[in-house]
């Protein structure tokens, strides 16, 4: 990269104003091609003689940036004239805002916030006659204050459309490693769509509230008509309280708040350098009177290809669909985060695992996933201790078990799904030292005990307040101590190598937990010792399972570990028509709950919204999470029964063995595989027949109550009788 023959450029006592770094050059001749290498210490926008460069949105996107800084590298030809300007403003982004807000850790706050500002870059200019010239950073670019007057991750950005100047100074060097930087790995993030506002509210507190019936990533663009001077200021929020007025108390300490000072006329403007998670907006100052056309809600997120489409005859269940690929749109910003508004918007380890197969349906994640993973080696720990986010900047935090466990489960479920190896060949280091992390540590050999861990997060099954839920702790970190030790030696296997030893482990690991905890309480114990095939009697574990979420009034009790799993146990042993009735209740608590009170994504807590109308607690209520949307997963491999058989990763054989419900009339499952499009559609014709068919790019096991049988690629249908 010609990149790395630059210096890093920045600017000392600018305070909050974004610096906008700028350079002059003239060409003495027609040039074939010019390419901008570029990258940034906080996120940047470029633009070439008044035209941005490119469409990446808060470029370079978050890495581990004391290890890995991507660079960017922008075609320009057509933007390249005979005297040119090269501007690049650059902003606070995730490097230099003072990241997480809730963590009292002001010193690792303020020094996130100090910081420097830095920018790199190369132009490289190919003439006509073959010459070739590097425009470099270096002390000959100038910088000045831009218009952003403010921008940061959290509280938002003031743009101040009047400001002009021209006192300008030369940039200064800054010593900063090179061998961090990289090419891009990610997908980029950019402006997906837009979306209309449906309406303008008067709420009873008097507040002017505009609705965009959708809580989105992104930012607000409007259009205004305004005199020299005047200002627009608003507040993000994503629901409104019990009598219809904003509410954002659950955003903490994140004002996510836009400041826009006007110039005189028509302009129109959105924030730059920063992002929101909304539906709502509150106008606290607005020139004139608001009419619904003069905004519009701008989806941002990473660039991805959708992969899955899902139809059925229960609108209430479409709802659901519709509330999970928007969690996961939103949350899916260049890291996998647990939610997009308030002050964290971190890339949690528990979430992305839990959501990881899920995700893999509904989107092609493969690149997106694996830049991330690269994050997660690049921040583990020497003894191989994975943090509970990824880029880890909490850098005291705690591992725990499912959480550090992304480090295995994510990598094998991408294989799995996309038959991919080259990604468990990339993160084979990464499973094993976690794997020998946690047996290093434990004091209770085939255990995993002494350790903090989140449990089973917001579990139903304990008081409110107590949020690790009522599963022991030590069970559940040592059924994931199982899982991914046997997922490693799996993984080892296939790469060729020996794996004798944690064969051996695991099976130690079972013997153990069968020893230690020879009963199971919880829903969740049920269910990870039968996901996990730690019970030594399934049967009779399926059997107490059900009839423990039947003792509960058919109801979920379980939190992130034991969800994601609950529905795929029950239908594996024979209780689907009861997974299907955890999955359409309608009551508290569970997955149609959110969507019967006006959701439009996955929410944190199954009760966010109480049944007074009141909210959960301000310190931990987010309503755009995507970790309990894993159920769709459940969709695709059990209720349409699209998945592939065991030794045959990436769907190149298809297992297709659906399971259909009266209640819903019929299923459309579209899932386009790495080997082609899989259709699954099943319709309620009378009593217990349906009509169930099947097309498919490969072979395919078919598992139907008429029988097992193997067919070819193509399309197939069947009659079938389900009792």
């Amino acid at each position: 990269m010609e990149i790395k023959n630059s210096s890093y450029i920045t600017t000392a006592d600018i305070g909050d104003v974004c610096p906008l770094f700028f350079k002059d050059f003239n060409l003495d001749g027609e040039i074939s091609s010019a390419n901008l290498e570029i990258t940034a210490l906080g996120v940047y926008e470029a633009s070439l003689n008044g035209s941005r460069v490119g469409d990446f949105i808060m470029a370079p996107g978050w890495t581990a940036y004391n290890k890995r800084l991507q660079v960017q590298s922008y075609d320009v030809t057509t933007l390249i004239k005979k005297e040119n300007r090269l501007c690049v403003t650059v902003g606070r982004g995730w490097f230099r805002s003072p990241m997480p807000g809730w963590e009292k850790m002001e010193g690792d706050k303020k020094r996130r916030y100090e910081q420097p500002c830095g920018l790199i870059a190369a132009l490289i200019l190919v003439f006509a006659d073959g010459r070739k010239q590097i425009i470099r950073t270096d002390e000959s670019w100038q910088v000045k204050e831009s218009p952003i007057r403010f921008s940061e991750i959290y509280d938002g950005e003031i743009y101040d459309s009047t400001f002009t100047t021209d006192n300008s100074k030369p940039a200064e060097t800054l010593s900063w490693s090179k061998d961090i930087l990289i090419s891009q790995e990610g997908e980029i993030v950019k402006e997906i769509e837009a979306i209309d506002a449906c309406s303008i509210i008067r709420t009873p507190a008097g507040e002017t509230v505009v609705d965009f019936g959708q809580e989105v990533t992104g930012y607000v663009r409007f259009t205004v008509n305004a005199r020299c001077g005047d200002k627009v200021r608003f507040l993000h929020g994503e629901v409104l309280d019990k009598d219809g007025n904003f509410y954002n108390d659950n955003y903490r300490s994140a004002k996510a708040e836009v400041q826009y000072i006007c110039k005189d006329g028509e302009q129109t403007w959105n924030p730059r350098l920063t992002f929101f998670g909304f539906r709502y907006i509150k106008l606290e100052s607005w020139p004139g009177i608001p009419r619904k056309e003069d905004f519009k809600a701008i989806v941002v997120h990473s660039e991805l290809h959708r992969t899955a489409y899902v139809e059925t005859g229960f609108e209430p269940l479409n709802k659901l669909v519709s509330n999970v690929f928007w969690g996961q749109r939103d949350n899916y910003l260049d890291v996998p985060t647990d939610c997009p508004q308030r002050d964290e918007r971190m890339g949690w380890t528990g979430d992305a695992e839990v959501f990881t197969k899920a995700a893999s349906y509904n989107y092609d994640i493969l690149k997106f996933m694996t830049k991330w993973l690269h994050d997660l080696a690049a921040d583990q720990r020497p003894d191989g201790k994975v943090g509970k986010i990824i880029p880890d900047i909490i850098l005291h935090g705690h591992s725990s078990a499912a959480w550090g466990d992304a480090a295995v489960i994510c990598p094998w479920q991408l294989y799995q799904n996309y038959g991919d190896i080259s990604i468990l060949q990339q993160q084979f280091n990464s499973m094993k030292a976690w794997v020998d992390y946690i047996t290093n540590t434990t004091p209770t050999p085939g255990l995993w005990t002494d350790h903090f861990h989140f449990g089973d997060w917001l579990a139903l099954d304990a008081p409110e307040g107590d949020r690790i839920g009522a599963s022991r702790i030590d069970l559940v970190a040592t059924a994931y101590y199982a899982n991914s030790t046997e997922l490693l030696a799996k993984t080892g296997e296939l790469l060729g190598n020996d794996m004798e030893e944690y064969w051996k482990l695991h099976s130690r690991i079972k013997t153990e937990f069968r020893k230690a905890f020879p009963v199971y309480i919880t829903q969740t114990e049920h269910v990870l010792a039968l996901q996990f095939n730690l019970t030594p009697d399934p049967e009779k574990t399926a059997r107490d399972l059900a009839e423990l979420v039947i003792k509960d009034g058919v109801q979920l009790r379980t939190g992130f570990t034991g969800t994601p799993y609950l529905l795929h146990v029950l239908s594996s042993y024979g209780y689907t028509d009861l997974a299907w009735k955890l999955l359409l209740r309608r009551e508290y608590p569970s997955w149609l709950y959110s969507v019967d009170c006006g959701a439009t994504t996955i929410w944190e807590h199954w009760d966010g919204i109480k049944q007074d109308g009141s909210f959960w607690s301000t310190s931990m209520n987010s309503f755009n999470h995507y970790a309990y949307g894993a159920v769709i997963d459940w969709i695709y491999e059990k209720a349409a029964g699209i998945s592939h058989t065991d030794d045959h990763a990436g769907f190149t054989e298809l297992l297709f063995q659906p399971h259909p419900c009266k209640e819903i009339g019929w299923l459309k499952v579209q899932f386009e595989s790495r080997q082609g499009q899989i259709l699954s559609y099943w319709k309620h014709e009378k009593d217990d027949t349906f009509t169930v068919m099947l097309e498919t790019p490969v072979e395919a096991k078919v598992i139907l109550p008429s029988g097992t049988r193997k067919v070819k690629a193509g399309k197939h249908t069947f009659i079938e009788q389900y009792k």
